[in-house]
């Protein structure tokens, strides 16, 4: 499960710079429209949750503690992009997906406990 947090650390700090200028552009088109959406800073503000989840995902992939803050900082993610995608629809994806890696995160734990568990048996039947 370390090469799992590892894939899904690279792939979100791939997507953060996609996610960035999206946000960006969109962020323009909500002021030059003036509609008072937040559509664009909620994205740049997933974008930083999944680049900081990312990176703890990658540097952390050995360590319990660093699974359950990334997990912590994907569901984070998730709920911003989706309560407030507004004209920014692409965020609705984005916060699926975070849904999906904070999902595959603790997966992963419950993988983890169950592996030690067996193999705490198997060195005590010896």
């Amino acid at each position: 499960m370390k090469t799992l947090r590892m894939v899904c650390g690279i792939i979100c700090c791939c997507l953060f710079m996609v996610i960035v200028f999206q946000s960006c552009a969109v962020g323009i088109g909500n002021a030059f429209e003036d509609s008072g959406e937040v559509s664009g800073s909620a994205g740049f503000f997933t974008a930083i949750l999944m680049l900081v989840a990312g990176i703890i995902s990658i540097a952390g992939r050995k360590s319990k503690g660093a699974t359950i803050t990334a997990m912590c900082f994907y569901i984070v993610a998730g709920l911003v992009a989706s309560a407030m995608y507004g004209s920014f629809s692409d965020l609705k994806i984005y916060g699926t997906l975070n849904f999906i890696f904070a999902g595959l995160f603790l997966l992963s734990l419950f993988i983890g406990k169950k592996k030690e568990s067996s193999k705490i048996e198997e060195d005590q039947a010896k």
